[in-house]
């Protein structure tokens, strides 16, 4: 990454003020401005979210709102309410009072005498959902938003459910907002109230992880806030981009679908990073390009980039597997709109572990699995953060306890992009029960990548409004949509679909175990081939290289710790996934603070028995200066039986090594088909 000191306007910066709120809580926000905004006023830009300016974004902060406001924007970086410096509680995510604050937040900047009246909004993750939520209710003085990681659809696309299946970061997500929720504001910020404030958000917070888990279907709860219930609603340009790497991979190929106004999409190798950080690499001068998009949007200025709508993908070369990559070969492809008229959806006949055979050598004899729970411990994460090494390992041992299916070896290079889907016909023989799908680059040394990957709950085939209970033996059509991505299959090379009936613990396992017998005459992998563009040059350089200002100094002074270890003990048949993120201590130069953030997760089961997962998140966060220091404990445990599910959880903080608060939780919540 380039690093660039040298920006068109000078700038300074106010760290702190107060924005007020129609019921009385002030949020703490945070600017960065052209000193010429003094008379030549700007537009604002807003990001939004609830992870602490003043200290665990402080370094990405300090990397790109300086270079957009050394471009002449005001940038603005504010804390949710209950988070970081905000007075107030968060008690959940994207709540009306949250989008509320939002749109008053805005319609506060633009009345500033350094803004010109203009606002957009930019994000990652929270902040990416966040903005596309607020421009869906129209405030007056946005124009635009640039976004990335993020999600239309609350229910079907988040890490709460995929398929109508419970995905295990469901509850590892809980467990970081409930250690974000309760840590405390900074009293050189809030002054003398900092301890009150902190109180009061130990008493209102708790494990999100029981509110989501009373939530199975899609009901209201989740269409709130979820921006597909009606496209029409957002009507400001948006600049979208994410990573195959990571859980929000589709968002941005529906949103080109479905948005009637100005879309530039971005989908990189990326995992759940801003493109600028991209990993896996390359990384691309996403500042750049959203210096370029405000430029047109927000001042009028004639930067083209209302010719550059469509999306533009990384096509993804062939790769040996590996739990991380710093760089993913491949090129970027141009698509003008999605769908693409380039696409074709090759639909191919399953028989006895073979794709795409001829009609009359095809079986049609049923083959039957029942998944170990093993399968799925090298399935990585939903989300890929990239550290610790959280991508797919080699998928041949998961193959051992799945139906497989393969092509012939290529004859011919294949480039797949978008959706792939399978459509199934098949009976179980329990009435709640699940299909994991896998699509695997397998080389000729028999090495297995996996491309992508789906689930179904297979009671939610219908919708996951409703879902309906299966009759055990009775056959059903069903399909099965896996993530979109662009990959490209060489010569010599096959393409293998794995089905399993479990995928512990990227997602948690039905209630017992279900045996599956899919019946391959009428069952098809359905692949999204597309054909390379007349002119295409695989060698073209479509963007910048990486820049960003100098981040702030920080010193690490102890080191941490990061592990991601599957352990299989074979005197009690015991699989755990341990998965250690520690940062140890980082201080922050500019404030004088001592930042520990650690959080440990640990998935379990016992042979195959589906009652026996288990799932385990413990956080500690501390900060420190001088004479004080505040720390939290927070820890939440997932369990079941076939008829419910279990919650406890604790809470604990301290202050200078005393214990001032302390509660537990304990819930147990029906299933719900899940």
């Amino acid at each position: 990454m380039r690093l660039v000191e040298d920006l068109p306007y000078e700038i300074r910066t106010e760290n702190h003020f107060w924005i007020p709120m129609s019921d009385g809580v002030r949020l703490s926000g945070r600017l960065w401005r052209p000193l010429a905004a003094d008379h030549h006023p700007v537009p604002a830009v807003l990001e939004y979210i609830p992870y602490r300016k003043r200290d665990l974004t402080a370094v990405r902060d300090s990397m790109h709102h300086p270079y957009i406001a050394g471009h002449g924007y005001g940038c603005v970086r504010v804390d949710l309410r209950g988070t970081g410096d905000s007075e107030g509680v968060l008690t959940d995510e994207y709540l009306e009072r949250e989008q509320q604050d939002a749109e008053e937040i805005l319609a506060w900047l633009a009345e500033r005498p350094w803004c010109d009246g203009n606002t957009a909004m930019m994000g990652l993750s929270w902040g990416g959902f966040s903005a596309l939520q607020v421009a869906a209710r129209r405030p007056e003085s946005l124009r635009t938003i640039a976004i990335s990681s993020f999600t239309d659809d609350r229910y079907a696309d988040d890490f709460h459910y995929m398929g109508g299946c419970l995905l295990s970061d469901n509850l590892a997500e809980a467990g970081t907002t409930f250690a974000y929720g309760t840590c405390p504001p900074d009293p050189e910020v809030v002054g003398p109230e900092w301890r009150r404030m902190w109180l009061e958000r130990l008493e209102a917070n708790g494990p999100w992880v029981v509110e989501w888990l009373r939530h199975q279907r899609r009901d209201g709860y989740w269409r709130h806030a979820s921006v597909g219930e009606d496209y029409s609603r957002v009507q400001c340009p948006v600049l979208a981009s994410s990573g195959w790497a990571d859980g929000y991979s589709n968002a941005v190929l529906r949103l080109m679908e479905n948005l009637d106004t100005p879309v530039k999409g971005l989908v990189g190798p990326w995992s759940h990073r801003y493109p600028h950080m991209g990993v896996p690499g390359p990384a691309i001068g996403y500042l750049q390009e959203v210096v370029r998009w405000l430029d047109h949007w927000t001042k009028g200025e004639g930067s083209g980039v209302e010719k550059e709508t469509g999306l533009w993908l990384w096509m993804q070369e062939s790769v040996p597997p590996s739990t991380s990559y710093e760089e993913r070969p491949g090129r970027w492809v141009y698509e003008p709109h999605w769908p693409s008229d380039r696409v074709e959806h090759r639909s191919l006949p399953l028989s006895e572990n073979r794709i795409g055979v001829a009609e009359e050598r095809r079986s049609t004899a049923p083959q039957s699995i029942l998944s170990p729970l093993s399968v799925g411990q090298f399935a990585g994460k939903w989300a890929s953060y990239s550290a610790p090494p959280d991508l797919p390992y080699d998928q041949r041992e998961e193959d051992g306890g799945s139906l497989v299916y393969d092509t012939e070896p290529l004859e011919e290079r294949v480039e797949i992009l978008g959706p792939t889907r399978v459509e199934l016909e098949l009976s179980v023989t329990e009435p709640v029960a699940m299909v994991a799908a896998r699509l695997c680059d397998v080389a000729p040394d028999g090495s297995a990548t996996r491309v992508t990957y789906g689930l179904l709950n297979l009671t939610h085939r219908n919708g996951h409004q409703r879902p309906e209970s299966l009759v055990p033996g009775e056959t059903y059509r069903v399909e099965v949509t896996l993530n979109g991505v662009a990959q490209a299959f060489p010569p010599g090379h096959r393409i293998r679909l794995s089905l399993s009936t479990s995928y512990w613990p990227l997602a948690w396992p039905p209630p017992r175990p279900a045996l599956m017998s899919v019946h391959p005459e009428n069952s098809a992998l359905v692949l999204p081939v597309r054909q390379q563009a007349p002119g295409e040059d695989p060698h073209e350089e479509v963007f910048e290289l990486p820049e960003a200002t100098p981040s702030i100094t920080t010193t690490r002074t102890s080191p941490g710790e990061h592990e991601w270890s599957v352990h299989r003990n074979l005197a009690d048949n015991r699989i755990t996934l341990r998965i250690i993120k520690d940062g140890g201590v980082l201080h922050l130069e500019d404030v004088d603070l001592d930042v520990t953030r650690k959080a440990h997760e640990t998935y379990e089961a016992v042979g195959d028995d589906f009652t026996s997962a288990c799932g385990k998140t413990a956080w500690t966060m501390s900060f420190s200066r001088g004479d004080w220091h505040a720390r939290t404990e927070t820890y939440t445990a997932l369990e079941c039986t076939e008829e419910e599910f279990r919650v406890h959880a604790t809470l604990d903080a301290y202050e200078s090594g005393e214990r001032i608060f302390s509660r537990q939780w304990t819930e147990s919540l029906p299933r719900d088909h899940v």
